[in-house]
């Protein structure tokens, strides 16, 4: 998701930006230097950023921005049905908050409220023409809810470019691209060796492959994905809040 401007930073919260608040870089240093996340000092990491949060938040029940920020604490630490409860709790305080709100989105497909979820990203669509990884998300929620060919169906339509790779990824979702195809063509294009790019490619591509049943194949795309980062280099110039997305789902899968 793209900022469109300084006022839109605490809406949107943007994917590819850092978050305010972080895990102990050292301690992802650790982690990521091993194929194994160790998915109980991240959540211990989070828990006590949470605790800390709920303490302020007590004082200041109605700041946005606290309870933006617990949300994704909670998120990050697996407690996604408090990331819903907050970011739920927003929109309540400020009803502007609902349409641009993909993290709510992302916080009910976790919890495996499929059909709400997607309609969280149709709401975002309404706000936000141009994002097509918001059109994977529903893409992914629809197909859980409902089926593939719901999902194909209900494909969100995009008239301009977004950023790589996500117009072949749609194509991959369309049924038009094997996920093999999807890599070569960006090796074509100058990309195979592009970080950012590569993530998302992996990411969803891992994704897709789930859904269609090849649970190993998603598994190691999803492994390589998370792999490509660290919390550092992930604040700095890489996916930031999909980079725990990864992560959360690469450890339900294992």
């Amino acid at each position: 998701m793209l900022v469109k401007s300084q006022s839109r930073n605490l809406l949107s919260h943007v994917r590819s930006r850092p978050f305010s608040f972080l895990v102990s870089a050292t301690v992802f240093r650790a982690l990521s230097a091993t194929a194994e996340l160790d998915t109980a000092a991240v959540d211990a990491q989070f828990n006590e950023q949470e605790k800390t949060l709920s303490a302020v938040i007590t004082k200041m029940p109605r700041s946005i921005n606290l309870l933006s920020k617990r949300g994704d604490a909670r998120l990050f630490q697996r407690n996604f049905a408090g990331a819903v409860a907050d970011y739920e709790e927003m929109i309540v305080l400020d009803p502007s908050q609902d349409a641009p709100h993909w993290r709510l989105g992302i916080a009910r497909y976790f919890c495996g409220d499929f059909a709400a979820a997607a309609a969280q990203f149709e709401k975002y669509h309404a706000y936000d023409s141009r994002d097509r990884e918001n059109g994977v998300w529903k893409f992914f929620c629809q197909a859980r809810a409902e089926n593939l060919e719901a999902a194909r169906r209900g494909l969100l339509v995009y008239t301009q470019f977004d950023r790589e790779p996500f117009p072949d990824i749609y194509e991959l979702l369309k049924g038009k691209l094997t996920t093999a195809a999807l890599f070569t063509g960006l090796e074509e294009k100058g990309l195979g060796q592009t970080r950012q790019v590569q993530f998302f490619a992996k990411y969803y591509a891992g994704l897709y492959e789930v859904l269609f049943g090849d649970k190993a194949q998603g598994t190691t795309w999803l492994r390589e994905a998370v792999g490509l980062f660290d919390v550092d280099s992930a604040e700095r110039s890489g996916p930031g809040y999909m980079w725990h997305a990864a992560r959360l789902q690469l450890a339900a899968l294992r």
